[in-house]
């Protein structure tokens, strides 16, 4: 990558990762699960490489298609091989067709989302619609839960189909946080069935409280202590997130989530 960065090969293998999940979802779905959040860790990281060894102009645009392979076309795929292993999809029934059409809708929005995101929103502190990294993550953690029903997923699939393009807005997460749920990812992908699969179960739940309380309560709280000028912890961790977040920026220009996990801007 003569023109490329450091940076930038972390976030090819994000969309080299997202190919292997995709392949290893039609012999094993709970293993294309783990490969789904291991390349949502990879989405992260890139940020703290960029910012550590500095980013090159078409890193913003690595992103989005990295993206697209691995929280677009990954988890789509891993939804749809659940559904042929439960279901019988040689007929044609409307199981056949939601089977087809709904994750095929699935990365339809996302290929939208992350195209919105690159052309208005790079650079800002919040984003608008459900991020594509927070819809896999959700999938894939469920998947590693134990959720076996393809009605279940094909019904949250579409769902997130819908959810990417809408116009809520997400504020970013804080360093803290995202370094928390980059955790706890990393111990779904290491042992997903340990202690009765609870680190699928805590991501999910972490997850699914970010995307059903976050544009209230987490966006609120910013909100709020940015209008006192106070930061929201007496340590003063918010303002130093908002210095990475700014050097960040200045240094690559964001990613669609990954850099805005680690970097305080967000998945």
């Amino acid at each position: 990558m003569a023109r490329g960065g450091v940076a930038d090969a972390v976030t090819v293998a994000n969309a080299a990762l997202g190919f292997l999940a995709a392949v290893a979802a039609t012999v094993e779905p709970e293993l294309a699960a783990r490969l789904v959040l291991l390349a949502a860790i990879a989405d992260g990281l890139d940020g703290v490489v960029a910012r550590k060894f500095g980013s090159t102009p078409a890193g913003e645009y690595l992103d989005s298609l990295a993206d697209v392979a691995s929280f677009g076309v990954a988890p789509a795929v891993l939804v749809f091989a659940v559904a042929r292993r439960q279901w019988s999809l040689a007929e044609p029934s409307i199981a056949t067709v939601a089977a087809f059409c709904v994750p095929a809708l699935f990365v339809a929005m996302a290929v939208v989302r992350l195209a919105l995101y690159t052309a208005y929103e790079v650079g800002n502190a919040h984003t608008v619609g459900v991020p594509t990294t927070l819809s896999a993550t959700v999938l894939a953690a469920a998947v590693l839960a134990g959720v076996a029903e393809p009605a279940v997923l094909l019904g949250a699939t579409g769902l997130f189909a819908y959810l990417m393009v809408t116009s809520v807005t997400y504020p970013d997460l804080y360093a803290r946080d995202a370094l928390a749920m980059g955790g706890v990812q990393a111990l779904a992908v290491l042992a997903p069935t340990a202690f009765g699969r609870a680190f699928p179960v805590l991501l999910l739940g972490a997850a699914l409280a970010y995307l059903l309380l976050g544009p209230r309560f987490y966006w609120r709280e910013v909100e709020a202590h940015e209008a006192d000028g106070e930061p929201p912890d007496a340590d003063g961790s918010a303002v130093e997130d908002a210095e990475a977040v700014s050097e960040v920026e200045a240094t690559r220009g964001g990613s669609e989530v990954g850099d805005r996990e680690v970097e305080g801007k967000r998945s």
